[in-house]
């Protein structure tokens, strides 16, 4: 079985191969090149390994939220790889794959982004039985508000540590986090989505035969007024 996952949701283009066990990584600064080299930065990828497109059984793209033109330009691009060849898609919200890059001893991690205009896209989730569960869902908030709601979570909750991470952090100022115990700030490395996690929650999603629809599948946009595509 092989897999071929992206994200395109930061400045960096995440790319990830899945064949039957091994797991190949590949990730490129981009700036605003995204449009330009995705579809040849794939290409040359595929070509290292020997790949085919038509050897991929399944398609996984991070949805965001995050960056609205590497969204479209990276979601439109598997959903054409995995309509041509006839295989299976699987979008995978980007705050999700960041908080599987968490530590496992902490049972409360929070992957805290930057949304730019002084907002962070943000969510909650708790370790139960080795996995992830999401206690918040994705969120568009300012940092103060996005920290306050998620104190009153977490102050309903048994929980060890608090591990917060993204580049959504540089716009917490005062990073005393009233309220909050026992917090772990994640290294920088784990700031931005690894093409290995992608891959990790699309075996999951495969597992259980959770695919979705090619012609149906959106980004999610939490800028909804200010992010519009209109037909």
């Amino acid at each position: 079985m092989k897999i071929l996952g992206i994200d395109t949701s930061t400045k960096y283009l995440g790319l990830g191969l899945y064949d039957n066990g091994k797991f190949y990584e590949y990730k490129l600064e981009l700036g605003i090149r995204l449009s330009a080299i995705l579809a040849s930065t794939i290409q040359r990828v595929l070509n290292t390994l020997g790949w085919k497109v038509k050897d991929i059984n399944y398609f996984a793209c991070g949805l965001g939220p995050g960056s609205f033109t590497g969204l479209r330009i990276g979601l439109a691009t598997m959903k054409g790889l995995a309509w041509s060849s006839r295989k299976s898609i699987i979008g995978i919200p980007t705050l999700d794959i960041l908080a599987q890059g968490a530590n496992t001893p902490g049972d409360i991690v929070m992957p805290i982004v930057d949304a730019k205009r002084g907002l962070v896209y943000g969510a909650l989730y708790r370790f139960q039985m080795g996995e992830l569960k999401k206690l918040m869902p994705d969120s568009l908030l300012t940092p103060g508000a996005f920290l306050s709601k998620a104190k009153k979570i977490i102050s309903s909750k048994k929980y060890n540590n608090i591990q917060i991470f993204g580049d959504g952090l540089d716009l917490i100022k005062d990073k005393t986090y009233p309220g909050l115990k026992k917090v772990m700030i994640l290294d920088k490395d784990r700031w931005y989505p690894r093409p290995g996690n992608i891959l990790s929650l699309a075996l999951d999603r495969i597992k259980d035969k959770k695919f979705d629809n090619v012609f149906r599948i959106e980004p999610i946009y939490l800028y909804p007024k200010d992010c519009q595509v209109r037909k």
